[in-house]
């Protein structure tokens, strides 16, 4: 039994039972270890979900980053960059769920340390913004706020998204781009 395998596994038990509801028993079971077994490797599910919330930051600002530097137009860019996030977000559902849903029960020291990390990931979506503001592509009045309801319409996709449903993961991102970057109006 890995670290690893310990997040993947607490990954899915949280998502299942949220992290108040989980027990390092429940963990240990989905590892088929003792729960003995399992302190060895770490001291608390505190420690499993901040871990578990650095993991999909890492994942997420990396594969968004790399988008973001793209030397393509502030629109083009953010319709890459929601098409990416929404299949990063569909393709790692456990770990992106506990990121989504889960942060608030983080301790104080915990959520401090988190802070920064969630802001460096969303400045890489205001900084397109922005970009998109400064080249006349976007009318936009608060960048800030565009990306917090950008992201909301987003995350909250993972609460009602079904891989087998009507739509795929990019038709949904393409339809939610053609719907920020077009609005309603005819």
């Amino acid at each position: 039994m890995t670290r690893e395998d310990i997040l993947d596994a607490s990954a899915q038990v949280f998502r299942q039972k949220g992290f108040h509801g989980a027990s390092m028993s429940d963990i240990a079971a989905a590892l088929h270890v003792q729960k003995a077994s399992l302190y060895h490797h770490v001291s608390s599910k505190q420690e499993i979900l901040l871990a578990l919330l650095d993991r999909a930051l890492i994942m997420l600002t990396e594969h968004i980053s790399i988008i973001a530097a793209q030397p393509i137009p502030a629109d083009e860019k953010l319709r890459h960059m929601i098409r990416g996030y929404l299949s990063a977000l569909s393709e790692n559902a456990d770990l992106t769920a506990v990121l989504l849903f889960e942060h608030r029960s983080l301790d104080k020291k915990s959520h401090a340390r988190h802070v920064p990390q969630r802001d460096t990931f969303e400045a890489l979506w205001r900084d397109v913004l922005n970009e998109g503001v400064k080249s006349k592509i976007f009318d936009l009045k608060d960048t800030g706020l565009t990306v917090r309801a950008l992201m909301g319409v987003m995350n909250w996709t993972l609460t009602w998204y079904q891989p087998n449903g009507a739509k795929s993961i990019e038709q949904i991102a393409d339809d939610y781009s053609d719907f920020v970057l077009k609005g309603m109006l005819r």
